[in-house]
């Protein structure tokens, strides 16, 4: 997988968990996110299915992993219904504002406890 999130995070089932993944390092000089990303569980526990809402690019500076992230160059999403003992990796799609724009994929990936 390319351009995998640095740490791993740790949620409880049952957790509704808000995530925010940078893409400041694949972006070139001046360009931004923009659109409405599309995130999927990619590696989905069968029959187990996440719920995946509020996405969208970041609208104001975020801090990710100690580092300032300006607006828009990071998207932003909830989760819920995680199962305990499982292992979950978001897929994250998003568009550039660059000419011609660019379509960027991240991961991040999730373990419960």
């Amino acid at each position: 997988m390319s351009h995998t999130a640095p740490q791993r995070n740790d949620v409880a089932a049952g957790e509704v968990r808000n995530f925010a993944v940078s893409f400041s390092g694949k972006l070139d000089s001046g360009e931004l996110l923009t659109g409405t990303p599309t995130v999927i569980d990619n590696a989905a526990p069968s029959p187990e299915v996440l719920t995946i809402s509020n996405v969208a690019v970041s609208t104001g500076s975020l801090t990710i992993n100690d580092l300032t992230v300006p607006t828009g160059e990071a998207v932003q999403f909830t989760a819920s219904g995680f199962v305990s003992g499982s292992s979950y990796t978001f897929k994250i799609t998003t568009t550039t504002d660059a000419t011609a724009a660019q379509t960027l994929i991240g991961y991040v990936v999730t373990d419960t406890e």
